[in-house]
């Protein structure tokens, strides 16, 4: 029995940094169409906090099956599927062709192991100075290597006027 290709998205700081004190610490809304585009359709997984973040006429994620992780037994997530263990999520979703894990910060640390593919978008942008920062995943140069594709790589600039870049890690 095949599994699902298990990728992971979210974006950085160059210092690795993905949130501050909950919230991005930028505004590169073509990241997020970027980030929406590569989900579509795929089953996501995400943490309860990353749950409550979201707006909510994007709970859940539309056009993709959304699952919730808690230790909460008692969440409810109107529209998602909530499971407490990352393995029950993984077999939850053991008959989808990809699957998504977009956030927070311990999901993201609970997944690496079993993820193919890590989608990073690098945001240019100063180190923020929140009282909590959410460090992205920590990589091991000698578990993953630079698979992105020549269409994708190179900085760009957002409407914004802030410099960013998408890198493709897969794993070796």
């Amino acid at each position: 029995m095949s599994r699902p290709v298990v990728g992971m998205v979210w974006a950085q700081t160059p210092g690795g940094t993905i949130a501050s004190d909950g919230d991005l610490p930028w505004d590169v809304p073509e990241d997020i169409a970027h980030f929406r585009a590569t989900v579509r359709g795929h089953a996501v997984l995400m943490g309860r906090a990353t749950w409550e973040s979201m707006p909510p006429g994007m709970r859940p994620m539309p056009h993709s099956r959304s699952v919730v992780l808690t230790r909460d037994e008692t969440f409810s997530a109107p529209g998602a599927e909530v499971v407490t263990t990352l393995p029950g999520a993984l077999a939850l979703l053991a008959d989808e062709d990809q699957v998504w894990v977009m956030g927070g910060g311990q999901v993201y640390a609970l997944a690496l192991n079993h993820a193919d593919l890590l989608v990073v978008s690098e945001i240019d942008v100063p180190e923020p100075d929140g009282e909590r920062l959410t460090p992205a995943p920590r990589l091991d140069p000698t578990q993953w290597h630079d698979a992105t594709p020549p269409d994708v790589g190179g900085w760009r600039t957002s409407v914004t006027g802030t410099r960013w870049r998408i890198v493709h890690h897969r794993r070796s």
